[in-house]
């Protein structure tokens, strides 16, 4: 379990290394300079793809669509995240009256079977 773990732990440390010095996690301009990068090193396998498959393949997205994109799905979960703890009292006090009303079930005396 524990060499799992470090295993598991090792790769993911390996992976956000290595895709740091790749450019992933750097400038807005280093980040589109690896994406196109990227979408030009994929394009002649999505090519070769494209004829084997018997359906349309949609290209690759604009760097100017990744960057709305990107902003949309963070400022989405930042909103859903202050949402989240905006109903937390809620939902914790809806955890405490669902816990309370089971164990005051489980307190309660089984019936008795009449034979």
């Amino acid at each position: 379990m524990v060499i799992g773990f470090v295993i598991r732990s090792g790769l993911v440390v390996g992976a956000v290394y290595y895709s740091k010095k790749l450019g992933v996690w750097g400038s807005p301009e280093e980040s589109e300079k690896f994406y196109n990068c990227v979408k030009s090193q994929l394009r002649p396998h999505v090519q070769t793809l494209e004829k084997q498959l018997p359906f349309e393949v949609p290209s690759l997205p604009q760097t100017g669509e990744v960057r709305f994109l990107a902003k949309h799905y963070y400022n989405q979960g930042v909103k859903n995240t202050f949402h989240f703890i905006e109903m937390l009292p809620c939902y914790a006090g809806q955890l405490a009256k669902k816990t309370k009303d089971t164990f005051n079930e489980f307190a309660q005396p089984p019936p008795k079977s009449s034979n």
